[in-house]
């Protein structure tokens, strides 16, 4: 890693053949793509070359702080596409005027509403915010100034509890 900080592209080259295929795989299991892996660990080692210099060997090994950059950057994608996804899922629940409704779109979006409206506010609260809002566990217990165990059982309990509605309504159509 000193010769990293140094600007030595030897020194890259090197630790990119030796841990980029750990890397790719961890990217790869997180985000479903080897594309998007291949980006993730591109971006990685664009940022060490830059932060070379922060690097520092008594707080962890190369590979460790590879992996923990890799690792982090993926969930910051993750989470960036969850926030996409959950604008989607709102806009399907509650309404969107910039496209005509589908009609089995617009039943389910009643029946998810109409069961949400019916579960305890603690239960829908950690749904709304980890479905809709796109927060992660942690997120939604600093937010709502519980432990991450509880959201974990309040989510559990909730999908449980929807499963069940929606099948419910399923099998009396």
């Amino acid at each position: 890693m000193r010769e990293v900080a140094a600007g030595g592209r030897d020194a890259l080259g090197e630790l990119y053949d030796r841990f980029a295929p750990r890397m790719i795989a961890l990217g790869q299991r997180m985000l479903g793509s080897r594309r998007e892996a291949e980006d993730l660990v591109h971006d990685v080692f664009l940022e060490a070359w830059r932060r070379a210099a922060l690097y520092d060997p008594a707080r962890a090994s190369v590979s460790t702080w590879l992996l923990m950059r890799a690792r982090s950057r993926a969930l910051d994608r993750l989470r960036s596409v969850r926030k996409g996804l959950a604008v989607e899922r709102e806009a399907m629940l509650f309404g969107s005027e910039q496209s005509p409704p589908d009609p089995a779109r617009v039943h389910d979006g009643r029946a998810v509403r109409h069961i949400l409206t019916a579960l305890p506010v603690e239960q829908r609260a950690v749904l709304e915010l980890g479905f809709f809002a796109g927060y992660s566990y942690a997120e939604i217990a600093a937010r709502l100034a519980i432990p991450v165990g509880t959201v974990k059982s309040r989510m559990a309990r909730a999908l449980e509890r929807m499963r069940a509605q929606l099948h419910a309504s399923e099998v009396g159509s």
